[in-house]
This record gives C-alpha cells, sequence and structure tokens, in this order.
C-alpha cells in the first residue's frame, strides 16, 4: 500500500507514445494541468523506441547500402569494397531515437507536463497509482488523481502460441530492429507492413529473405493490380514470397519452419524466425475491472464517437481502441481528446487515415481502393498513371510504380488512391488534402504541380480519372 501523497491533476495520461504524448501536449496547451505516465524512462512509446522511428533509420541506411553496393555505378560512382558494419548501423539507429526520445522530454519540460515513470494501475475511476514495481506492493507507488483520465498504452506483438518468442530464433520486431549480425536466413512470418520492412532492410543487407503469408497475397488491404507490382518488384530485389501458406511450426534441431498449402508440408530453413502477424491492444495490468472500463469481443477497449470508456472521465486513443494501428491515428485521437476535455471541439476523420509501407518503392493509399469500392456496389472511374513516364522518375531511377486515383463515377469525388513508388507516403498527403474537403478529381487535376516533379504524377492520375492524361496514351 502506498504511504505517498496523492497529487491531483487535471488530466492524467497513461502511455507516452504518439497518442499519449501528443494528447498531454495539447491538453496543457489548452491550459490543463497534465501527467503523463510511461513504463519506460524514455518516452515516445514503441513507436520511437522500437517500432516507427528505428525501423526507418534502418531502411534508409540499409537502402544507402544497396544503393552503393548494387546501384552506383550505373551513375559513374565507383565504389570499390562495399561492405557492412551492423554493429555501426545499428548504434546510428539507436542514435536517431535518442536524440528523438530527448526532444520530446524537453517538449514535456517546456509545456510544464509533469512525467512519471513507471507502471500504472487504477484503483478507483479517477486515480491511479503509478511505481516501478506494482505488483510487489512497494510503498513508493505514487497515487494520482485526475477528473479526466487517458488510457494510451499502445500494443505490443502478436505472439504465435506455437512461436513463442525467444528473442534468439523466435523473434518480434522488437528484437529485429537489433540484430547484432546479418542472419543466413531469415523467415518472416506476415506479409504485413512490419515483416515486408524488415524483411526488406535485412535482405538489402545480405539475408536469405522468405516472406510467408496466410492470405493470397501480401499487403492485404491493396488492390490486387497494385500488390502484383509490388510484389514482383520485392522479388526482384531477392525477397521470397510465399502466399496462401498457413505456418505450423518450427523445428529447433534442423533450423526449419514449417507450413502448409493445399494439403503439401512446406519446409523453409531459417536462423531466425520474425513473426510479424500484427499486434494485439497493450492494457495488461492496468487494473480495468477496477475501474469498471469495459473490454469489447477483440479486447480492446470500448469506447464511443467520442473515444469514451463507459466509464465518467476515462477516455482510450490510438492502438488500445478499434481502428488501425498507426501513429498518426493515435495522434489524432489524442488530440481531439484533449480538446473535448478542454471543452473545445475535437475533430477526426478515421475515413481519411492514410497507411504506409515503407520498403523501396513505398506502397501508401487512403480511402477507398477499387477492389474495396466495387465490393460496395460503388460505380467508380479509376485513374492511372506509371511513373516510367515521369520525367523526374526517370532522372532518378525511380520508374517502379504508379499512382492510381479511384472517383465516384457519377460525382467525380475522390473515394480513395494508391501509390506505389519513391516516396509514396510524402505523394498521398496532397490526395488527402484534396480529399478532406470533398475533392474531385478535377479539382486535383487542375491543381498546379511544379515540374520536373514526381508529384506530377498524382495529377496525371487524376487526370486520367477522365481518360484526359496529358503524358500518356
Amino acid at each position: 500500500m502506498s504511504s505517498a501523497p496523492s497529487q491531483s491533476f487535471d488530466l492524467i495520461v497513461i502511455g507516452a507514445g504518439p497518442g499519449g504524448y501528443v494528447c498531454a501536449f495539447r491538453a496543457a496547451q489548452l491550459g490543463l494541468k497534465v501527467a503523463l505516465i510511461d513504463k519506460r524512462a524514455a518516452l515516445g512509446g514503441t513507436c520511437l523506441n522500437v517500432g516507427c522511428i528505428p525501423s526507418k533509420a534502418l531502411l534508409h541506411s540499409s537502402e544507402q547500402y544497396a544503393f552503393a553496393k548494387h546501384h552506383a555505378a550505373v551513375h559513374g560512382i565507383k565504389i570499390d569494397g562495399v561492405s557492412i558494419d551492423v554493429p555501426t548501423m545499428i548504434k546510428k539507429k539507436d542514435d536517431v531515437v535518442t536524440k528523438l526520445t530527448a526532444g520530446i522530454a524537453a517538449l514535456a519540460k517546456a509545456r510544464k507536463v509533469t512525467v512519471f515513470t513507471g507502471a500504472a494501475k487504477f484503483t478507483s475511476a479517477n486515480t491511479v497509482l503509478v511505481g516501478p514495481d506494482l505488483a510487489s506492493g512497494r510503498s513508493d507507488a505514487q497515487p494520482l488523481t485526475a477528473k479526466n483520465i487517458v488510457i494510451a498504452t499502445g500494443s505490443a506483438p502478436v505472439e504465435l502460441p506455437f512461436l513463442k518468442f525467444d528473442g534468439e530464433t523466435i523473434i518480434s520486431s522488437d528484437h529485429a530492429i537489433s540484430l547484432p549480425s546479418v542472419p543466413q536466413r531469415l523467415v518472416v512470418v506476415g506479409g504485413g507492413a512490419i515483416g515486408l520492412e524488415l524483411g526488406s532492410v535485412w535482405a538489402r543487407l545480405g539475408a536469405e529473405v522468405t516472406v510467408v503469408e496466410f492470405l493470397p497475397k501480401i499487403a492485404a488491404a491493396y488492390d490486387d493490380d497494385v500488390v502484383r507490382q509490388f510484389t514482383r518488384i520485392l522479388q526482384k530485389q531477392g525477397l521470397k514470397i510465399e502466399c496462401g501458406a498457413k505456418v505450423t511450426g518450427y523445428d529447433t534441431a534442423k533450423g526449419i519452419l514449417t507450413a502448409e498449402r493445399d494439403g503439401k508440408v512446406l519446409e523453409f530453413p531459417a536462423d531466425k524466425v520474425l513473426v510479424a502477424v500484427g499486434r494485439r491492444p497493450y492494457a495488461d495490468a492496468l487494473g480495468l475491472d477496477v475501474a469498471g472500463v469495459a473490454l469489447d469481443e477483440k479486447k480492446r477497449i470500448a469506447v464511443n464517437a467520442h473515444l469514451q470508456t463507459k466509464v465518467p472521465g476515462i477516455w482510450a486513443i490510438g492502438d488500445v481502441i478499434a481502428g488501425p494501428m498507426l501513429a498518426h491515428k493515435a495522434e489524432e485521437d489524442g488530440v481531439a481528446v484533449a480538446e473535448w476535455i478542454a471543452g473545445k471541439h475535437g475533430h477526426i476523420n478515421w475515413d481519411l487515415m492514410p497507411a504506409i509501407v515503407y520498403t523501396d518503392p513505398e506502397l501508401a493509399s487512403v480511402g477507398l481502393g477499387e477492389d474495396a469500392a466495387k465490393a460496395k456496389g460503388l460505380k467508380v472511374n479509376v485513374g492511372k498513371f506509371n511513373f516510367a513516364a515521369n520525367g523526374r522518375a526517370i532522372a532518378a531511377d525511380a520508374t517502379d510504380g504508379l499512382v492510381k486515383i479511384v472517383a465516384d463515377a457519377a460525382t467525380d469525388k475522390i473515394l480513395g488512391a494508391q501509390i506505389l513508388g519513391k516516396n509514396a507516403g510524402e505523394l498521398i498527403s496532397e490526395i488527402v488534402t484534396h480529399m478532406e474537403y470533398g475533392g474531385s478529381a478535377e479539382d486535383l487535376a487542375r491543381t498546379i504541380h511544379a515540374h520536373p516533379t514526381m508529384s506530377e504524377a498524382v495529377k496525371e492520375a487524376a487526370l486520367a480519372v477522365s481518360k484526359s492524361a496529358l503524358h500518356a496514351i
């Protein structure tokens, strides 16, 4: 039982990932007295510490190595004896993480957000206990009270019952960003964003990488025609992709991952097995039952349209609730909740949540794809433009991929878009912007784009919706 006196706040945020710290910062901007709790001393949650940021640092570093080894010569750049120093690359990644997490800590201090390091547990609907080891009953735990409490504890990698993480052979994404050396054979279980990104990193560095996906295609949320091209590009880069295969186990003695497809047993030799089959909401040991917070059928925290739980004053955001598990989604949740708590008009458009696979080339989307639109019975017009016909792309050796825009056949309103190409994650943003105000393909097509830029392919795809592309037949 704690002997420390209780501290009172206007808002307590549990979890300092992108959703939690952004919520805390916005609430502080609006004049609230805010406490921010995280089990890590380094703020930023999974995203900054072991997720989005470190993986992007490794993707960038490995892209530089791949360019130097395989592509520099055609540009007249002669580099002899290119080699990889994995520990230095990992240190570079760690330096990026340290810089960003320190930046978040500085921002928290500047905004007068009180940060507590430790686990958090509800003792009532408006009180949480925070300390280094709450299970031990240590008396140094600190009770905090607030009228409003936001749960922003994020998610954790899903562990398969027959592929338990050991951190050595069977690894999660947390482990895959810190391998001390390049594995000889890496099998990735799961063909989603995390598996494809980390598989790409280690394939570029020399690993023999096989992606085993249960569904009929990788990147399952994207249109079939886009995924076919994406798959061919990854295969050309050296990734082996096995779809429609159900993983059944790993033979430790033989070093073989087993799977089944069409009644046949498949075997994949593997020194490392990266299990990347998704993430689960993480609200373990929070004492939600004590607070009266309910979960839905998928063990996510149940909330209403304003992200309120059934308990007045308790809110939940990000990965612990329904919706895409994306850092920027959590951030938007956090801002809206902070504004609602402060009596402002928070706003989120969950239908316009872009998603990106940070391979090379990148794969990005927003809204409805062609396949999804037609499955809903919608009549659509589709415009496509290949980067192979874009001047900047040709000059930059970035001709792989295309821009695809889906518009309502009757109104021309943009319903969605998918981009496969260099910097697709950046290019998708202007389409999101046009969709935010209900813009049409014509609106996008009549927007002036600088020349020569990759973004001209977006304009051309918008023109192609009405069969008016200028640089394609």
